[in-house]
């Protein structure tokens, strides 16, 4: 990668950031359109937020990509939230635009674009949402208004109450767990936990219960332990790839108006897995 004075500067604000397959991804695609951008992580703690957001304009960033703790965070700092990111409560994206900085949330549209890919039809369906965190506000965003049901758990009864309640303001359809009895009664189950980053993390939902005909996914971009006994027990499974590659196609688009190379920047993901 040539880096000037000219290249203009995209990254992510996260903390932490050791672990992201996302500056190989869009690098790839910067790289292959010949674009002059390049994308690096930042290790941004709690605390320095504010500053990291400021720097943006400081250092006239064409904008950031924002994850784990910040996407909920970093709406006060910044002068605009688009409706869809100020209903989900959480931004993921951040566009500079002569200094002045909107906010974006490009992570249900993402799945949404996954489930697509994927073949898995949510239309009409009963779907079972574990988590309430900014993951299942954006992803709860999208399926509440294609799903025949769609019902969220979360062990955090304030947090599961509030999304439910907020997105009941806009849908009929929505409505909570809680304690998840029976998982055999949904067409579609995800996981949009933390419950599966560690290998003796117990599953969301019990793998005993699951039937064949249903679909599973998680929201975590390998396979899961609960991925694993789902295809054991012959149902169809997702993980988060797809998620976080088009998540990312999106915030590509909004910073550079061009849309991406789709396949360069998934092979550079399934690269950066293995």
């Amino acid at each position: 990668m040539d880096i000037t004075g000219k290249t203009k500067i995209t990254g992510l604000f996260g903390f932490p950031v050791e672990h992201t397959l996302s500056p190989s991804m869009h690098n790839a695609a910067f790289a292959h359109l010949g674009l002059d951008y390049c994308y690096l992580p930042f290790l941004v703690h709690p605390d320095s937020l504010g500053r990291a957001v400021e720097a943006i304009r400081a250092l006239s960033f064409s904008g950031v990509n924002v994850t784990v703790p910040h996407k909920e965070a970093v709406i006060r700092f910044l002068d605009e939230v688009n409706e869809e990111a100020s209903f989900i409560g959480a931004v993921n994206t951040i566009v500079n635009r002569g200094g002045r900085l909107t906010g974006y949330n490009t992570d249900g549209r993402g799945f949404m674009r996954s489930c697509e890919e994927n073949g898995i039809r949510v239309a009409e369906r009963k779907v079972l949402l574990v988590g309430a965190g900014g993951a299942s506000r954006a992803v709860g965003y999208y399926l509440s208004e294609k799903a025949g049901s769609l019902t969220i758990y979360d062990i955090d009864a304030k947090k599961l109450g509030k999304l439910v309640s907020d997105l009941s303001q806009i849908r009929r359809n929505v409505s909570s767990l809680s304690r998840i009895d029976d998982p055999a009664g949904f067409d579609i189950i995800i996981n949009a936990t933390p419950l599966g980053l560690k290998k003796d993390d117990p599953p969301p939902v019990d793998p005993a219960a699951l039937l064949p005909a249903q679909t599973v996914c998680d929201l975590i971009y390998k396979k899961t332990p609960l991925l694993d006994l789902a295809a054991q027990k012959g149902c169809r499974t997702m993980d988060g790839l797809g998620m976080l590659l088009w998540q990312g196609v999106l915030a590509f688009e909004l910073w550079t108006s061009v849309s991406p190379p789709v396949d360069v920047m998934r092979t550079a993901l399934m690269k950066g897995i293995a």
